[in-house]
């Protein structure tokens, strides 16, 4: 297929998507810098707006370059691509610049350019490419182990700079080898254990432990005759653990619990379900060392400033207003202050005298809900929705395993983007510090999430290839 006829046989829905996103960034960008008393120019390169011009310039220009490239290109040279983005991985560890902490970025002519954003690209390319293929590699346990090894070992890098946030993204990529059939085993167990995890920063080890046991006590009576009997006693055990703890007994009702764990455990095994039982026992196990663990390392490996985090988004009550708490505190407010329909385009307050830190990059968002209201934010979520639900449409509807799968890794890209920049900005998750795509400030994340999209648009106009 010509370069012409394949421009015009992109996903216009798609295309028109983005352009409204990058569009509706744009004026928000220029809405948080607005001032009456003292106006500038949109080109004017010492603000933000003024860059950001000039980078949806270069986006739009690598978009059109993009779609006019052969899709054999980013087949062939996957690899080649990842290899050049762990290079640029290692070389800002050493030339880099240090912002905020992390050395993550180049400075080039007076422009930052964040590295990890190509490489987003780079390894979605590079994991798509490795597992493409006529049969299913993730059947053979080497290949799972080589997949995962390729998005973990940018992560490595990412953590060294350090840069939690975007690390974090990688974890996407899980999607893609869900997709591609790899068992629900690991999955269900990282759930069990981030939820120990979550747990374990709220409750103390030894709660943590006394739920566990119940869970597992659940879990073996789950095939005895008279369920409702069964279940109900459990019922009553759990109502007189919550007492138990409540009234501090903590140890005695973890005794209780784990002598009658004990009791269904020898049932199970005298049932001939030695191999579950096992499986119980080391599940407990590994509960109970994720959860020691955490406490500890919590308490004594984490930096102040990164226990601040953890408090902010789980116990605020507890953190300093004026200090850590004050990004939190105001994000909300300004989201809250716009109230149903907002206080107008350009008629924000608190995202333009600076009361908000980040406003036009992190907290973006809060200036959508101040100006334009609930309706607007609603809007904007509903804009993403539809995108990452026509990525997934556009998935669906290819031949080959590569467009496929890369499709899937794009759109697990963008939901943990979306889903934590907003979050954080209400408060739902820990600040971490990642743009939201398309409409957060930033040359380096507008022209990684273009290619992203562009290779995408351009693979799925060939998607009638066998």
């Amino acid at each position: 297929m010509s370069s012409r006829k394949s421009i015009l046989n992109i996903d216009w829905v798609t295309f028109s998507l983005y352009l409204s996103l990058v569009f509706i960034g744009w004026l928000m960008i220029y809405a948080s810098e607005y001032s009456s008393q003292e106006p500038f120019s949109i080109f004017d390169m010492n603000k933000a707006i003024g860059k950001q011009s000039l980078w949806i310039g270069i986006a739009f220009t690598l978009m059109i370059i993009t779609l006019n490239i052969d899709w054999k290109f980013w087949r062939n040279f996957a690899f080649v691509l990842y290899g050049i983005g762990i290079v640029l991985l290692i070389a800002v560890l050493v030339f880099g610049i240090e912002v905020k902490g992390a050395r993550s970025w180049f400075s080039v002519f007076g422009f930052t350019l964040q590295p990890v954003e190509f490489v987003k690209f780079s390894t979605c390319l590079a994991l798509s490419s490795f597992l493409a293929g006529p049969s299913p590699k993730l059947r053979h346990f080497q290949n799972v182990v080589i997949s995962i090894f390729i998005f973990t070992l940018p992560v490595i890098l990412i953590i060294i700079q350090p840069d939690a946030g975007s690390a974090l993204v990688f974890l996407s990529f899980f999607i893609v080898l869900f997709r591609e059939g790899m068992s629900k085993t690991p999955y269900i167990l990282g759930m069990v254990g981030a939820a120990i995890f979550l747990l374990s920063l709220v409750l103390s080890p030894v709660v943590v432990m006394i739920l566990m046991t119940l869970a597992m006590i659940g879990i073996l009576i789950y095939d005895f005759d008279y369920k409702i009997y069964w279940y109900s006693s459990l019922l009553i055990l759990l109502i007189v653990s919550i007492i138990c703890v409540v009234q501090g007994l903590y140890l005695q009702i973890l005794i209780v619990n784990s002598i009658l764990l004990l009791f269904f455990l020898f049932y199970q095994w005298q049932g001939g379900k030695l191999n579950f039982v096992i499986s119980i026992m080391i599940v407990m196990l590994l509960c109970a060392g994720l959860s020691y663990g955490t406490d500890y390392a919590f308490n004594n490996f984490l930096k102040p400033h990164q226990q601040e985090r953890f408090n902010v988004w789980l116990f605020p009550e507890k953190c300093d207003p004026h200090g850590p708490l004050y990004n939190v505190l105001l994000s909300k407010i300004a989201i809250g202050s716009g109230g149903f329909t907002g206080k107008g385009y350009l008629e924000g307050t608190l995202t333009k005298l600076d009361y908000v830190p980040e406003q036009s990059t992190d907290f973006i968002f809060c200036t959508v809900g101040e100006e334009q209201g609930f309706i607007g934010s609603v809007a904007i979520i509903t804009l993403f929705v539809i995108l990452l639900l026509r990525i997934i449409t556009i998935a669906e509807r290819q031949r080959l395993n590569l467009f496929r799968l890369y499709a899937y890794g794009v759109v697990g890209i963008l939901f943990f983007h979306f889903i934590i920049n907003i979050g954080m900005t209400m408060g739902l998750v820990p600040i971490i510090g990642i743009p939201l795509p398309f409409i957060s400030y930033g040359g380096s994340s507008l022209l990684g999430f273009t290619l992203m999209l562009g290779v995408l648009l351009k693979f799925d106009s060939q998607r009638y290839l066998n």
